[in-house]
């Protein structure tokens, strides 16, 4: 019984089109040109890694995009048993016809010449969208992106802050604010006109939210203009920052956001708890690892001074999504929000799935973004997705708590697209 509630869930999840709410698509060239856009997506290349192909033979400089899919495959047998694997197969049947069930040294050319072949095509992209019912695709832009040469309504800006927080005293980051804002910003004062000017520049174009990835350790707090004008003197100057200084000035910025969100309306998505380059030696974006000594309790301060304001929640570690569950139980303005990266298999979704749909209100979860790179991954990774909700209404809901099969299916859509209109503003 419940493996057919569940196909009768899932049938109906599959109908309904996707607004992805979280990706690094580039607009400009959103769909793969060769397999190797595909297979070079970190998952396979750190992966195939650590089975033991060399970085040396991942990124070798100048290396043609078909030589690097041949390696790529060489380690594909190792990685047979990962779900990231099956995307890939998925993506093989679903968008170039491939008819076998592994990709191997006697097949993988052939499949790389019909996708070469099928992605020349003039309406490649279109034919990607629509295949994988994606309506909008909400993308992950420089503080710094003019906007410009795509159209916003389907892919949608959203403002990533990362840079301004984090980097702020690099030269490079301050040439960049004041080339995109005309703000030479030499005190606390024009640094915040200039972060006001971003944000208008962004709502004017049709973002939706403010986001940024934020470390293990960091602990926003609000810092005033008083003392943050003689470290910006120290910082235009070339002077060193005390680590106290620095994380003042993090602060500073990071709270400056937080009050244009509120002022412009803007959830503020925070992806909470990854630690960069922890394997130093690792493949490109195949260093950075979670760290369970993360809680939420560090953003207590936040979530209580800006109540107006919604906190999309990303963490990585299983017991942070417990965390989350309970701070999204009770703070009105912390919204759970997808699977973050480790936590994007079926085994993490699920046991976390089950925790949120049994705890937290409906009308605050974003049930998944697919975080991809290229626009291929949507119909797999989503895919993915359905399936496991599919699985836990039916035996959580229909089964064990005696719901219809079609409130569930209307729960499913609410956590899969509904969310997402009302909180970031529909299409």
């Amino acid at each position: 019984m419940s493996q057919q509630v569940k196909q009768n869930i899932l049938a109906e999840l599959e109908q309904l089109p996707l607004i992805d709410p979280h990706t690094h698509i580039n607009p400009h060239s959103a769909a793969s040109t060769t397999l190797a856009d595909i297979m070079g997506y970190h998952y396979y290349t750190e992966l195939a890694h650590s089975a033991g192909l060399p970085k040396s033979q991942i990124e070798e400089e100048g290396l043609a995009p078909k030589e690097k899919v041949g390696r790529l495959v060489e380690k594909l047998d190792d990685l047979d048993n990962t779900v990231q694997l099956s995307w890939l197969i998925e993506i093989a049947q679903e968008f170039f016809g491939f008819q076998d069930d592994k990709i191997t040294l006697a097949n993988w050319e052939s499949l790389y010449d019909t996708a070469l072949s099928k992605m020349n095509e003039d309406n490649w992209e279109q034919q990607v969208l629509k295949q994988s019912k994606l309506e909008q695709v909400y993308l992950t832009n420089d503080f710094d992106d003019p906007l410009a040469g795509f159209d916003t309504n389907l892919y949608v800006p959203c403002l990533r802050t990362d840079d301004l927080v984090f980097h702020y005293t690099k030269s490079a980051t301050r040439d960049r604010l004041a080339k995109a804002t005309g703000v030479d910003a030499g005190d606390a004062g024009s640094l915040k006109d200039a972060i006001g000017k971003l944000f208008s520049h962004f709502t004017k174009n049709n973002a939706r939210a403010c986001a940024i990835s934020l470390p293990p350790m960091f602990s926003p707090q609000q810092v005033s203009a008083a003392a943050v004008d003689p470290i910006l003197k120290k910082v235009i100057s070339g002077s060193e920052l005390s680590c106290d200084e620095a994380n003042q000035l993090s602060c500073f910025i990071f709270w400056s956001l937080a009050e244009f969100c509120a002022e412009f309306k803007l959830p503020f998505d925070l992806m909470i708890g990854v630690n960069r380059r922890v394997y130093e030696d690792g493949v490109f974006q195949g260093q950075d690892l979670y760290d369970s000594r993360t809680s939420l309790f560090q953003y207590k301060e936040l979530f209580n001074a800006f109540p107006t304001v919604t906190f999309p929640v990303s963490v990585l570690a299983q017991t942070s999504n417990q965390e989350l569950v309970s701070y999204s139980w009770i703070f009105p303005n912390v919204v759970t929000n997808g699977h973050w990266w480790y936590s994007n298999i079926p085994a993490h979704i699920e046991q976390d799935t089950r925790a949120r749909l049994q705890a937290v209100p409906q009308s605050k979860q974003i049930g998944y973004y697919s975080d991809m790179y290229k626009l291929e991954f949507a119909l797999p990774k989503f895919a993915m997705y359905r399936r496991v909700l599919s699985k836990v209404l039916a035996n959580d809901f229909v089964i064990d708590r005696g719901w219809s099969e079609e409130r569930a299916i209307n729960l499913g859509k609410t956590v899969l697209r509904g969310n997402v209109e009302r909180i970031f503003g529909g299409l």
